[in-house]
């Protein structure tokens, strides 16, 4: 679908109360989103239909959103239809990777991320679904061999390198993860922090959310370390952080896997090529981390 067909989908809508103009809303790498003004209001519209590469399930984003929403922690859900979820509009703005690195903002990230794996789950309905990353890295592996991917040469080693990071993660707790912490999923209106974009959630190990906030926002080691530590209100032990470490570096392996497979089978206008370069070299320098953590 391309952006004047879903923004004509969008206007089309029959919730309005007169007639609207949808503003395209950029950062959407997996769907096409909007603002819509209607009648003194402001909504965003999410157009995207489920997409089975990346394991999306556009019934599972709206439980969740719902969800997430009935927990204070996201606009409310206005309407919803195949291919379509409205959500209120918060005036905010994205976060971005230096406000997650901002000591001042450790306490209010450490409560979202709480409140989203203690409270949100107390408000879903429907069937469980779960987000385990290692089962996306093997199934992506799949993917990206059936489609040819040119990257297919490096299939063996990430499969091997997927195995060594679930092997150090696990046990695990389980929690209500979020499972996209990009910092600008992160809106923040001045008062408080939302929670946006809820297509992966899913149950998992809170270590997911937190190694995907630091390694998205980059946090040198120190800075990660402060995060987690803050979340979990005590110091990590070796053993923490080794556990912690891998599953950072799980969450760069899924990015980068998530671009390759994105390569081969999206249809936005995203420079895929370079997003998978750049987290490439992210895993690397994390893999190198956590081997220097292992031979300490």
């Amino acid at each position: 679908m391309t952006p004047d067909e879903a923004a004509a989908l969008v206007a089309a809508l029959p919730i309005w109360r007169g007639a609207v103009t949808p503003e395209p809303l950029g950062g959407g790498i997996t769907n096409l989103n909007f603002v819509v003004a209607d009648a003194g209001k402001h909504f965003v519209v999410r157009v995207g239909h489920d997409i089975p590469q990346h394991g999306i399930v556009r019934a599972n984003e709206l439980a969740a959103s719902r969800a997430a929403a009935a927990a204070g922690l996201a606009p409310a859900v206005v309407h919803a239809e195949p291919g379509i979820l409205v959500l209120d509009h918060v005036e905010a703005r994205p976060f971005s990777a230096e406000d997650v690195r901002a000591p001042a903002n450790r306490d209010q990230l450490v409560a979202l991320l709480r409140d989203c794996h203690r409270l949100v789950p107390l408000h879903l309905r429907g069937a469980g679904f779960m987000f385990w990353v290692f089962h996306v890295l093997r199934d992506y592996g799949h993917t990206l061999r059936e489609g040819n991917s040119r990257h297919r040469e490096r299939l063996p080693e990430f499969a091997t390198l997927a195995d060594r990071l679930e092997r150090l993660v696990q046990p695990v707790e389980i929690v209500f993860g979020h499972n996209d912490l990009l910092p600008a999923n992160i809106l923040d209106d001045g008062r408080r922090l939302w929670l946006v974009d809820w297509e992966y959630a899913g149950f998992n190990s809170p270590l997911f959310d937190l190694g995907g906030l630091a390694s998205n926002a980059e946090l040198e080691p120190g800075e990660a370390l402060a995060l987690a530590e803050a979340y979990h209100g005590r110091r990590l032990t070796d053993r923490d952080r080794v556990q912690a470490q891998a599953m950072a570096a799980a969450s760069l392996l899924r990015e980068t896997m998530w671009s390759m497979v994105s390569e081969i089978h999206s249809t936005l206008d995203f420079d895929y090529p370079a997003y998978t370069a750049a987290n490439l070299a992210r895993l690397e320098a994390a893999v190198a981390a956590l081997d220097a953590m292992e031979r300490a």
